[in-house]
């Protein structure tokens, strides 16, 4: 797979969020890149309870009527087929990924966003390659010593709430009549 390289116009450090913020960190990554396309890629499976955040907001977003979207709850993009699924993206797309994490208690219900890539399974010590040019990884649940447990125990009402604050922050960042054509193209 060919490495994605951060780009120029991001680069900003991971910072925390609120739902309620969410839709200003997408108005900025919207601005930055006028007239340019967007792929979201939904990170999970929906076999875990908490990993299933990316692929209940892929599903959300298409719904919406966004069609550059990867991972889905019916097609999910998950570690056996990341790689795969990422080649996918046409070039040039600039690459959102989402994606589900455990962190510290205070943490849980917020939004780690980052104009970086994001590099998935990293709480449950795995090793995948980074992906996308920004990056959101909602933190559904405590770190502990058992991360694969933690995110199959993990509540799905919160995870279902996070999704749909994710999926409605997107529609709410991105909507401009200006730029729906190269979301949905």
């Amino acid at each position: 797979m060919e490495d994605i390289i951060v780009l120029p116009a991001s680069g900003f450090d991971r910072k925390k969020r609120t739902g309620s913020e969410l839709a200003d960190f997408f108005r900025e990554v919207r601005g930055r890149h006028r007239g340019e396309r967007f792929t979201f890629l939904c990170i999970g499976t929906d076999r875990s309870t908490g990993d299933a955040l990316g692929p209940l907001v892929g599903s959300r977003l298409v719904e919406y009527g966004l069609s550059n979207v990867v991972g889905t709850l019916q097609y999910p993009c998950d570690a056996d087929n990341l790689e795969k699924r990422t080649s996918e993206i046409p070039q040039g797309h600039i690459i959102i990924a989402i994606d589900a994490c455990l962190g510290s208690s205070g943490s849980v219900g917020l939004y780690l966003v980052s104009g970086q890539p994001l590099i998935p399974a990293q709480s449950v010590g795995g090793s995948l390659p980074a992906v996308g040019h920004y990056s959101v990884a909602a933190v559904v649940n405590v770190n502990g010593p058992k991360p694969y447990w933690t995110l199959q125990m993990t509540s799905l009402y919160q995870v279902m709430k996070m999704a749909e604050e994710i999926a409605c922050s997107i529609t709410d960042g991105f909507k401009s009549d200006d730029l729906v054509e190269n979301m949905v193209g």
